[in-house]
């Protein structure tokens, strides 16, 4: 089945015309990414943008929802009085199926304890024309892959790693459900004309180094913020020689330098992807428009001249690598790996190694694992660390499971998980004798910040290829390295690993009883959407309050958060995941992650009308019993990590008023706009060292809120001075605007009520 056929043949049919006209109005060649974003803009008159300065509308195509996010974003949906979504849309069952003994006990566990939520959601999408995929069906970001990116088309997801999709060259943006709620309405969707970093691979993979070395190495040299703001865009000859499930990890993994999105030109590999998917049609239509799909010849004559900047990395030269622990960009070569976890004192045995998630979980990540696997079969070793196997559809694990690939894992003592996040996103029971001991495990997924996996403070997780991690979960030990060093087997005998093998596609081609697909009614006004009134799951949402109309005075400061302070820090996963339809509930959990800067500690702040320290949203809860607004100050790079929008919803619900940090990861700032909130940066970064403990703080300048128009904070220390600093904001008419009316979904019920 190709879904939206005639969608993509509209939008092939009017792309040529669109890209002339962008090039005629810019006067210049186009990269892929400028031709996508061009044809997809949400008025039919073309202008030349400028990036990284103005505010784009653009029509994305599509929009797809995990069960976590999606949640939120249709409890905001069905309050905005549309009766269908305005653009394909579907929601994918992943997030809250917990990892605990194995894939169909947690499955058939997790349907049972999250009833009400899957039923609300299978309810809500049937109301509104939605797609709905049901719990086992797989990741989000692999079904997107597998059934609905395409070269050139746009699409917006309510998580951060949607950018999956670029792997088919498609632009795939990560965004909070709020944004997600302006597509499905029919609205625009603004975006800042994003930079352009453009990567010139070079070269051929060979032996253990894959598609997932280059994103670890690109993660070290931008960092988790180096792509913030921009759109990363691969060309060169070395690109063309990736497959096209190897170019989707690499885009995946590149919501981890901050990175808008990240895309490839299309080619035969994306073609032959699209063939063994049962799309051959996508793939001709895409054919008869190839030069609208890649960047124009001038591009790759002068990269240069055409991207913000411009990075190459020899594929020939490119070593495996290990990243971590506790950041994804902490980038290590494999032959300096073994020295930095010795001179760092990292736990040197390894517990676990878990391999799959939405980032390498495809056939081929699958087939070169178990290509390791069956060596160790072969040379009589066994695994010496717990090792785990997350295939990332129903489809992908119907295949390898006919293929032989499961069975050979389970031979070597691999355990097979749901086709679901699971541990990648903190749902693991793990086991473990003392939750406190420092020790270190090792992933293929994505994300690695301390505590995302496993809950626990202790853990040092490490990110690696699906091959690297299944060498070392036979290895035991951190400081082996399977291009050189040899394993004692069980006969005594000395013996290396040879070089994985595996295939791009499944030389039999992909199999499936059931996908785990649901289409929506065609009419869906008789559908109730099921949400029972005393739920703990589920809590139907109340309009934010609008701004008063006066500057805010008075406002106590509720936590000033120190270093690293991302989207897990301020609304954790975990068992909090249950809660992401209830705002009340979740809630309960903001910021329990972050360190207070004056006392070192998490989830102890003070609370300035009893002097007592105690849990943060206790103390928020008591500072608006009081009638008392609050503020948070963070520190660089703030709200970086996942989509998730209750970051920026828990602490309006709790009447925090404004965010003021050093900066922003784009994704959070934009969900705080979108809530009515003010998200604000110090304009001398070291006035960050001015905010003591117990100020009273007054932001003015709201009353004559304009864009480009910096705002006046002053600081009321408890000794009786005060200081006065000036902060900056990116807000544009429009943003200003949801600001005023209490947020931008209250602006979209007074349209839609006219």
């Amino acid at each position: 089945m190709v879904f939206d056929l005639d969608l993509i043949k509209k939008i092939y049919a009017g792309m040529p015309s669109k890209i002339a006209a962008a090039k005629k109005i810019t006067g210049k060649a186009l990269t892929l990414t400028e031709k996508i974003l061009y044809s997809h803009l949400f008025s039919e008159k073309i202008q030349s943008y400028t990036r990284g300065k103005d505010y784009v509308d653009f029509a994305p195509d599509r929009v797809a929802m995990q069960d976590a996010t999606a949640q939120m974003a249709l409890l905001q949906f069905m309050t905005c009085g549309r009766e269908r979504v305005a653009v394909p849309s579907t929601v994918h069952c992943d997030h809250l199926i917990q990892a605990k003994i194995g894939a169909k006990k947690d499955l058939s566990a997790a349907i049972d304890v999250n009833k009400e939520v899957y039923d609300f959601l299978a309810s809500i999408s049937n109301k509104f024309g939605i797609g709905f995929w049901k719990p086992g069906a797989g990741i989000i970001h692999q079904v997107v892959l597998e059934n609905y990116a395409f070269p050139g088309g746009m699409m917006i997801g309510t998580d951060s790693h949607t950018p999956n999709a670029g792997g088919l060259g498609m632009v795939a943006i990560g965004v909070g459900g709020a944004d997600a709620v302006d597509v499905m309405a029919g609205l625009p969707w603004e975006l800042k004309m994003p930079k352009l970093i453009g990567i010139k691979l070079t070269g051929r993979l060979n032996g253990w180094t894959s598609s997932k070395d280059v994103i670890l190495k690109v993660a070290g040299i931008l960092t988790v913020k180096g792509g913030t703001g921009a759109i990363v865009e691969y060309f060169g000859e070395g690109a063309e020689s990736l497959s096209a499930t190897g170019k989707g990890t690499i885009c995946n993994m590149g919501a981890e330098i901050g990175a808008t999105c990240s895309v490839f030109a299309y080619d035969g590999k994306i073609s032959d992807y699209l063939k063994a998917t049962g799309r051959a049609e996508v793939a001709a239509l895409a054919d008869g428009i190839r030069g609208q799909l890649r960047p124009d010849p001038e591009v790759y004559a002068n990269p240069a001249a055409y991207y913000d900047q411009v990075i190459e990395i020899n594929l020939d030269e490119l070593e495996p690598h290990v990243n971590g622990p506790f950041t994804p960009d902490l980038a290590w070569p494999i032959s300096k790996f073994a020295e930095a976890v010795k001179s760092n004192q990292w736990p040197e045995k390894l517990e676990v190694a878990l391999i799959g998630s939405c980032t390498n979980s495809s056939y081929e990540d699958i087939s070169r694992s178990a290509s390791i696997a069956s060596q160790a079969i072969q040379k009589k070793l066994k695994t010496r660390a717990e090792f785990t196997i997350t295939p990332g559809s129903e489809q992908v694990r119907y295949t390898i499971e006919k293929d032989g690939f499961l069975n050979t894992f389970e031979k070597i003592g691999g355990m097979v998980l749901a086709n679901a996040c699971g541990p990648c996103i903190g749902q693991w029971a793990r086991h473990i004798d003392d939750p406190a001991r420092k020790n270190s495990i090792i992933t293929s997924f994505n994300r690695n910040f301390a505590r995302r996996n496993d809950g626990l403070s202790s853990t040092h997780a490490f990110v690696a290829s699906p091959e690297i991690v299944t060498a070392f979960a036979i290895a035991g030990d951190l400081r082996f390295n399977p291009l050189k060093d040899t394993l004692r087997n069980e006969l005594g005998e000395d013996v290396m690993l040879d070089e994985p093998t595996g295939y791009e596609l499944p030389p039999k081609g992909f199999s499936v009883d059931d996908p785990g697909f649901q289409a929506a009614a065609k009419d869906g006004s008789r559908v109730q959407v099921l949400v029972k009134p005393d739920s703990q799951r589920l809590q139907l949402l109340e309009p934010f309050k609008a701004w008063e109309g006066v500057d805010l005075k008075g406002l106590r400061l509720l936590i000033k958060a120190k270093g690293k302070c991302t989207t897990d820090h301020i609304s954790m996963a975990g068992p909090w995941l249950k809660f992401r339809g209830h705002l009340d509930n979740i809630s309960n959990n903001m910021l329990i992650g972050a360190v207070n800067f004056f006392n070192e500690q998490t989830d102890h702040v003070k609370n300035q009308l009893t002097g007592e320290y105690g849990p943060v949203p206790a103390t928020a809860r008591a500072y608006k019993a009081a009638g008392i607004g609050s503020i948070v100050v963070g520190d660089e790079n703030y709200g970086e990590g996942s989509s998730r929008e209750h970051a920026a919803m828990e602490p309006r619900h709790l009447g925090v008023r404004a965010i003021l940090v050093r900066s922003f990861a784009r994704i959070h700032e934009t969900n705080l706009k979108k809530q009515g909130m003010l998200g604000l940066t110090f304009s001398n970064k070291a006035d960050y060292d001015k905010i003591l403990e117990d100020d009273s703080i007054d932001i003015n300048g709201l009353t004559d809120f304009e864009e480009g128009k910096p705002l006046t904070v002053v600081l009321h220390h408890a000794n009786g001075t005060s200081d006065e600093i000036t902060v900056n904001h990116t807000y544009n008419a429009a943003q200003i605007a949801w600001f005023k009316a209490g947020g931008a979904l209250n602006v979209i019920r007074t349209e839609f009520a006219r």
